[in-house]
């Protein structure tokens, strides 16, 4: 399966054949999670809700939202009106209110939020959930990546006294999803996006972008500061300590199982997935390799037949069990080529393979998925190398996705959305938005595709004209020549 040349076919081949998402559902841009692929997706969100609960709570609101609540924001519906799955009937009887199957969920959560928040004292307030969603994709769906029904959307609510405060918050989230980023070893570029395509309701937006291999952008988390446009709608007030009444200020951000999609796609290969040990479902397989069960090795003696072979495989899971490392024993009647084949398919990070051989030399062999390379260890020491092989594949990956990661291309533009969107209708490409980072003062400046936080990779920056370089963050509007800023520009999904 060729990566690269073909990314859409190995992307479809891979998610079947290495049993992340079953698409033979007969409802269309709707998959069911193979169990591989679900346990792959419990352990990245377990590190997403690690990083939300040392600030949030998570909470869990209905699905269904009546018509009059997701129309009180009509800027907000707009931008999803034609989106909308509406539950208009119940058994045989007409419903008085239609019901909407959650798009996001703003006009669910807020009106509650009136009800919970009466004073300074209830404030901030922060809370997630993650939750299905349902939109009606009209475009070519795609798994996890454009779907009719999202089956793992995390978005976190936000409430705050002022502004300045929720403007803290956003810089916050950037930092939590950094960080979340960073431990699933998937580079990214943050831009706040261009004013017509902010989140609908929102004061601005943020965004996280990663690259995949056919050179297409994908979006995999956003941020939105919303300020009081909600909290007008559905009257959000608190009573402050002058004892006014004033309106609350909001943010709100979102992940849906597009980071999924991005594990999978950034660091897969030709032989199928690559994952990191973080998020591996099985990280270490110890495969024994069994010529034939209850017969010596070549020299003879007990040593070195199977069934020594098989127990000390047995002895090597039950001690990385205990040291906490997820851990399988292949003791299957394959052959070894057709284990090695299956689990390479599957990702899992490192092998540890023990024949008669490894045996009379009280060793084992570690093989590393990622790179293939072959290490002979005692034994004796097979945890904390096994431990030591694990870290060094975590930061191996990461470092080899940062350097595959070739930038976005740039232009000036002047802001209007008339020369953005000609931009986009000639390149056939999305505006992603000038890009922001925070610096050591917690501030933000121009920057590029980042790896890890505080880390640019300046050099793959591609202006408009194809000149290489850093080049300035201000310029004249490539459409209208008129002063313009940096923006950053690929195609899309």
């Amino acid at each position: 399966m060729e990566r690269k040349s073909d990314f859409s076919e190995w992307y479809s081949e891979i998610l079947k054949r290495a049993e992340i998402l079953d698409v033979r559902y007969p409802v269309k841009g709707a998959y069911v999670w193979f169990p591989h692929g679900y346990k792959l997706r419990n352990l990245i969100y377990g590190i997403l809700r690690s990083l939300l609960d040392e600030e949030h709570e998570e909470v869990l609101f209905p699905l269904l939202i009546p018509e009059d609540e997701l129309l009180k924001e009509k800027e907000h519906i707009k931008g999803f009106e034609e989106e909308v799955f509406w539950v208009t009937k119940g058994g045989s009887t007409e419903l008085e209110v239609p019901l909407a199957l959650r798009p996001t969920s703003e006009t669910a959560i807020y009106p509650v939020f009136k009800v919970w928040i009466r004073s300074h004292r209830d404030l901030p307030l922060r809370i997630y959930q993650i939750v299905n969603t349902f939109r009606y994709e009209t475009k070519h769906t795609r798994p996890l990546i454009r779907l009719r029904e999202i089956t793992s959307f995390k978005e976190a609510h936000t409430v705050h006294a002022s502004r300045a405060e929720a403007e803290e918050q956003v810089k916050k989230a950037v930092t939590l999803y950094k960080e979340f980023f960073d431990r699933l070893a998937v580079p990214y570029l943050v831009t706040r996006r261009p004013e017509w395509d902010k989140f609908p309701g929102a004061d601005y937006t943020l965004a996280f972008d990663t690259l995949l291999p056919d050179g297409r952008a994908l979006q995999v988390a956003t941020i939105h500061l919303l300020g009081e446009s909600f909290a007008r709608t559905f009257e959000i007030k608190f009573e402050d300590r002058d004892g006014s009444l004033k309106f609350v200020n909001q943010t709100c951000y979102g992940i849906s199982e597009r980071c999924v999609a991005a594990v999978i796609s950034v660091h897969g290969d030709e032989r199928g997935l690559v994952l990191p040990p973080e998020v591996a479902p099985v990280q270490v397989v110890v495969v024994p390799i069994l010529y034939s069960r209850g017969r010596s090795g070549t020299e003879g003696g007990a040593e070195g037949g199977a069934e020594e072979v098989l127990q000390a495989g047995v002895g090597v899971v039950k001690e990385l069990k205990e040291a906490g490392v997820r851990v399988l024993l292949d003791d299957s009647d394959e052959r070894p080529g057709a284990k090695y084949f299956k689990w390479e398919l599957k990702g899992v990070p490192l092998r540890v393979e023990v024949g008669p051989r490894d045996l009379r030399a009280k060793s084992c062999e570690l093989v590393c998925r990622h790179d293939f390379s072959r290490t002979q260890v005692p034994l004796a020491e097979v945890v904390s190398e096994v431990k030591r092989a694990l870290s060094e594949i975590q930061d191996q990956i990461h470092e080899r996705a940062k350097t595959a990661f070739r930038g976005f291309s740039s232009v000036f533009l002047c802001g209007q959305e008339r020369c953005g969107r000609e931009v986009e209708e000639r390149l056939g490409v999305s505006v992603l938005g000038e890009a922001v980072a925070e610096n050591r003062e917690g501030g933000e400046r121009g920057a590029v595709a980042e790896g890890k936080s505080g880390e640019s990779g300046e050099g793959g920056e591609r202006e408009e004209g194809g000149r290489e370089g850093k080049g300035g963050s201000e310029g004249k509007c490539v459409i209208c020549a008129r002063g313009g800023k940096r923006v950053y520009i690929a195609r899309s999904y």
